[in-house]
């Protein structure tokens, strides 16, 4: 999804959204609302999401709102998004926030890979098919730290680390290649 659901509402103002950003945990929010829900707490740890109280790392603002930067308010909506990413967007901090972000970055990355108007830059790109091509490969062959073969199920236990590993490497470098794109945009 580019922007949020069409005949969707703002949670907090109860109205359509104006900048509309998506936070890590895929809710939508009025830039400017959710910006006041963090002013209202406190400014030296992240907000949480109104909705379901997952503290909120990232804020994506859609490709329409980075467009609009010629209106003021958009201009001063979008500065505070970028604050607000450059203080908490860095990195998760927690492996339970990481998992929690993980369905989100991982949807969006594969998005992003199958738009041809969008491209990811190409050590990016290629660093994602390495860790994806190295994972299959030690999931499907013979060789194991803990066997299949002995352990029965336990022995599966090894191959779904791998894949975790793998998926959170892969998000983590999509979470800070949109860290990057949207604190410089």
């Amino acid at each position: 999804m580019n922007g949020p659901p069409e005949n969707d509402l703002c949670s907090i103002c109860h109205s359509h959204f104006t900048a509309p950003c998506q936070a890590n945990c895929s809710h939508w929010f009025c830039g400017n609302c959710i910006m006041l829900v963090w002013r209202h707490g406190s400014i030296l740890q992240p907000c949480k999401c109104p909705l379901c109280r997952r503290p909120i790392s990232l804020l994506v603002p859609t490709e329409d709102t980075i467009r609009d930067r010629n209106d003021p308010t958009v201009t001063e909506v979008l500065a505070d998004l970028e604050t607000y990413n450059r203080r908490f967007g860095g990195q998760s901090t927690s492996l339970i926030q990481r998992m929690q972000d993980l369905p989100f970055l991982l949807r969006r990355l594969l998005r992003e890979m199958m738009d041809p108007q969008r491209t990811l830059p190409l050590v990016i790109r290629a660093r994602v098919y390495i860790a994806m091509i190295l994972s299959a490969v030690y999931i499907v062959s013979p060789i194991d730290i803990i066997p299949e073969g002995v352990l029965g199920v336990v022995g599966l236990l090894d191959d779904l680390l791998i894949a975790l590993i793998c998926f959170l490497h892969v998000a983590a470098l999509y979470r800070s290649v949109l860290y990057f794109r949207h604190a410089g945009s």
